[in-house]
């Protein structure tokens, strides 16, 4: 997943578009893996039902917070921790699903001043 040097030519439209849906697709998995990891962990360890644990997992992985109350210290030891973890999942993600785009507006802009 590399991208074009500044003194290489900008990528063709086509090939920049399956480049955003390439990063899409990591994206998406990478989020879905992290939404997994919340729901299973709050299913399992909060014994929330599934729909409450997509819930919860889902409002900590957006920033929002949690919905349930935490039944055992170990419920709450996983909710802290899962909450630091969607912190830098998120932020990652977004970091690399725009990636491509922030790259090609600086790599135009630096073709452009040439």
């Amino acid at each position: 997943m590399d991208f074009e040097h500044q003194s290489e030519p900008l990528l063709p439209f086509d090939k920049f578009i399956k480049r955003i849906a390439r990063y899409t697709f990591f994206s998406a998995v990478l989020l879905g893996t992290s939404l997994g990891i919340g729901i299973l962990g709050y299913h399992y360890i909060n014994d929330l039902a599934w729909i409450d644990a997509l819930l919860n997992a889902s409002m900590i992985l957006t920033g929002m917070g949690p919905i349930n109350a935490m039944k055992n210290d170990a419920a709450k030891l996983f909710a802290s921790f899962y909450s630091i973890f969607s912190g830098v999942v998120f932020l990652s993600t977004v970091a690399v699903f725009l990636s491509p785009i922030v790259h090609r507006f600086l790599h135009k802009l630096h073709v452009d001043e040439e």
